[in-house]
Order: C-alpha cells, then structure tokens, then sequence
C-alpha cells in the first residue's frame, strides 16, 4: 500500500539556513494495516501526514502508494489521488458549519466527477449512525456527530488508505470510543489507516507504531491491538 524510500522535507529558516522537518524516513505499510504514528510535537508527524496525504512533496526521496510513485506528480494528479484514493479525518472535522450533514458527505463527489448521488451520501451516514441527522447543520451537531459526518465524507469515494490526524483529541470519552469503534471497523473490513496520536488509549488500538524525534524514525514496532473496551471502558 505504502512504501516510503529515504524521505526528506527540507525548509528554509534563517539567512540560507536549512531545517530538516523529516530526515530519511523510510519504511512499508502493508494492505490493511492499522498503523500509529507518535512523537512529541515538532518531531515530524505533521510534515509525514501531509506527504502521505499528497498535500505536500518530498525535498528527496521515493513515495509509492498502491505502487505509484507520487512523489513528483502535478497538482491535478495529487489532487485526484487526493479525492479517490485517500480519506481524511481531522481533529477540526473541517465541515462547512452553515452546510448540512448529508451535503458535507456530498462534498468530495462535487470535487470529484462533478455529480452527486444522493442515495450514496445518505447510506454513508446510516452507516456512521446519523441518518437521521442529514438535514442538520453541522453547526447543530455535537463534537462526536461532527466527527462521524466526517468519517461519512471520508469514506463516500471509497477511498483504500485512512489517514486520521487526531481524530478524538476534541472529543469526550464516549465520542471518543464511537470513533474508534469505527475506525476499527474500517479496519476490519481491510482498509489501511494511519493514525497520528498523543493518546495512548487511542494508540492502542493500532496493531504497530512508527515513533519520531526531531524528523528522524527511532523505532517501528509491533504491538497487540486491543478492543474498544478494553482501551476506553
């Protein structure tokens, strides 16, 4: 699924100076793997997300995802890996708050072939459990509701990888455990999902954890997955 050969980010800072935001990452994420990714602030998680999502290019180094190297493509090519091949979950929801549920979902399908199919939109958000809310603004909605609309939006291109930034850090334990229960689900069902957390309630659920310090990649490991329950009773 993904396959990331000696990643560096690079900015400027200073007079000529240079700061290196990720420094040689390299590593594989397998078909269907629920994966976490830790570290302090400012250690990279954010600089590794954004290349992963496409939303960013590498200074150097090899991207491959489903074996396309996407490390230098143009803007409408990332942009279309971007709406089809990859869902966004992040811990501001990002939804338009004057737009309604069931037209937040629609979204990407705008962006995407231009068209929207309705009865799409609604069965995503039966299948997070708000149909019943698709008429309300998002506004209106709880932290908790709003993130499930999210995950419905993310999920209605049917999109292979999950990329989650934080996806319960604005929410309360119950919300929390919702969304992780779908996450888990999305798991199960095989989707791939990365994960970026400070939580280590939520880091468990992952079945492996790639840990970062100051850009670089200090270890990479297995680790038990537990149970919704089992993490946040």
């Amino acid at each position: 699924m993904i396959e990331i050969e000696n990643i560096t980010k690079s900015y400027p800072r200073g007079e000529g100076g240079v700061v290196d935001a990720l420094k040689d990452a390299s590593f594989t994420i397998a078909p269907g793997e629920f994966v976490v990714v830790r570290g302090s602030s400012g250690s990279g998680k954010s600089t590794l997300l954004n290349i992963l999502g496409c939303l960013d290019q590498p200074s150097s180094g090899n991207y491959k995802l489903e074996g396309e190297n996407v490390a230098r493509l143009d803007d409408k090519a990332l942009a279309r890996i971007r709406n089809f091949r990859i869902g966004f979950i992040f811990q501001s929801f990002n939804l338009l708050p004057r737009t309604t549920s069931l037209e937040n979902v629609e979204i990407p399908m705008v962006y995407g072939e231009g068209w929207v199919d309705r009865k799409k939109a609604i069965s995503a958000l039966e299948r997070v459990g708000l149909a019943a809310r698709g008429d309300h603004f998002a506004s209106e909605l709880s932290g908790g509701e709003q993130q499930r609309v999210a995950i419905a939006r993310a999920l209605i291109n049917n999109p292979s990888l999950i990329l989650a930034d934080e996806p319960t850090g604005n929410l309360d334990l119950n919300s929390g455990r919702e969304v992780m229960r779908l996450l888990q689900a999305l798991h199960e069902e095989g989707r791939t999902i990365l994960l970026v957390t400070h939580d280590d309630q939520v880091a468990s659920y992952a079945e492996r954890e790639i840990f970062l310090r100051d850009g670089q990649i200090v270890s990479d490991r297995s680790q038990q997955a537990r149970a919704p329950e089992e993490v946040m009773p």
